[in-house]
């Protein structure tokens, strides 16, 4: 009895050096994807209750945040948007290193 819908399978023989070549290629390709995907998400702009979401502060804080220019933002009306870009830079910039016990930098 033959059936139609299976599968069919081919074997290709390649050299390992040129399956080597095309397996790191794919890596790359990977790697390059992944890079892109995350400059995008930085670069997006999101709204005042998403950022104070991410930073975890009050309505107030975000305000004095935004009042001291701590963090850019652009303003259309009354709608506020941040990158997350400079949330992520916000948040670099205020990093407090760990310290050992006996008070050095870890």
């Amino acid at each position: 009895m033959i059936k139609y819908n299976e599968p069919s399978f081919t074997m290709v023989i390649l050299p390992q050096e040129i399956w080597e070549n095309v397996t790191t290629t794919l890596i790359e390709l990977k790697d390059y994807i992944k890079e892109k995907k995350q400059d995008e998400v930085g670069n997006q702009w999101i709204d005042s209750t998403e950022a104070r979401k991410l930073l975890k502060v009050s309505p107030k804080t975000w305000q004095t945040y935004r009042d001291e220019r701590r963090i850019p933002f652009s303003q259309f009306g009354r709608k506020i948007y941040v990158k997350r870009s400079d949330l992520e830079k916000f948040m670099e910039q205020h990093y407090i290193c760990a310290r050992d016990q006996k008070g050095g930098i870890v």
